[in-house]
């Protein structure tokens, strides 16, 4: 019975430490930067000489993963976290985790470990060890649209695909541009609050990614003034500040995933959000974490979603042309 308890504690430890990860940024992670095409320096203060290219190459954080894909860089990457979604073929890769044993990580002789502050802290004997050997551990988790920019081009200058960063990033910024153009002419643009935990009322600050694609897609974020929640990109509202704005809410936008699991029902049965101008008219969606908050060039994929739920009828077959050509380069 003890040992089924421990395991139990251990694995609930597991999913919460990943949940909080997975889009927050730590109060105690630093910035990160570029020094100069030979220099980096990391979220853990790591000042990372790049004397030639990485090309064995273990991500231990999903979006690293997804963004090496994009730079082309399938050969490089042999190994990735259990549970890889995007790309699919990223499921085909050996699967790596902080749990296992340093020495499965030497056997695979990486020269290179990608992971994100979370790990650094909660897995400090793990990474010592395999600094240690050799192998250069690198820690980013990028908070907002302009460092996720400055992290493509970090793993561009890590790869060797400094180039293809470079692209991605215009393509990005054409894309996003002109979906916001698309909704520019509209007189009455829909207020949305922004759910990031339900169960804790929580939404996301203003430089947050998901609000970046919300205003992108033309709405306006209700809950501008949201504190951050420990130095991290989820903002702390509370159902009191929500109803207060229950008049002015014409769409309840929620994100889905490993820290939040939102329903219709679980929305609409929620005492006091009957009052909710957006739940009495039934204006409730929900959309995958993965597109909203991730670090990806999949955002742009966010903000289309977002805007064909607020604006189905701008959000057409002109945006869904803006998607295409922004994924045309890849």
């Amino acid at each position: 019975m003890n040992k089924f308890n421990f395991t139990q504690r251990h694995l609930l430890l597991t999913a919460l430490l990943f949940a909080i990860a997975i889009s927050y940024i730590p109060a105690q992670a630093k910035p990160f930067r570029i020094v100069n095409d030979d220099i980096i320096i990391d979220q853990s203060g790591r000042q990372i000489h790049v004397s030639k290219t990485f090309e064995r190459i273990i991500s231990l954080y999903g979006a690293h993963t997804e963004n090496l894909f994009a730079l082309g860089l399938d050969r490089k990457i042999i190994g990735v976290t259990h549970n890889e979604v995007y790309p699919p073929t990223a499921s085909n890769k050996p699967v790596f985790s902080y749990h296992d044993d340093p020495e499965k990580f030497l056997v695979a002789r990486p020269d290179l470990v990608l992971i994100r502050p979370m790990i650094d802290r909660a897995y400090a004997q793990l990474i010592t060890r395999l600094e240690k050997t050799g192998i250069t551990v690198l820690s980013l988790q990028p908070a907002n649209v302009n460092e996720m920019f400055t992290y493509w081009k970090i793993l561009g200058i890590l790869t060797g695909t400094e180039n293809r960063a470079d692209q991605m990033t215009r393509h990005f910024e054409t894309a996003a541009r002109e979906f916001k153009s698309l909704s520019q002419t509209i007189e009455n643009k829909k207020r949305v609050y922004f759910e990031a935990m339900h169960s804790q009322m929580k939404t996301f600050t203003s430089q947050a990614m998901a609000i970046f694609a919300l205003e992108c897609a033309g709405g306006i974020n209700i809950a501008p003034d949201a504190e951050s929640s420990r130095g991290t990109n989820i903002g702390i509202y509370g159902k009191e500040h929500i109803l207060s704005h229950a008049d002015e809410i014409d769409v309840y936008l929620a994100q889905s995933g490993v820290m939040n699991h939102p329903t219709l029902s679980l929305i609409k049965n929620e005492p006091g959000f009957n009052a909710i101008k957006a739940v009495k008219n039934n204006r409730i969606h929900i959309i995958d974490e993965m597109i909203v908050s991730r670090p990806s060039y999949r955002l742009l994929n966010g903000i289309y979603e977002i805007g064909f739920m607020l604006y189905p009828n701008i959000f057409d077959q002109k945006a869904k042309n803006i998607l295409k050509r922004a994924y045309a380069f890849k």
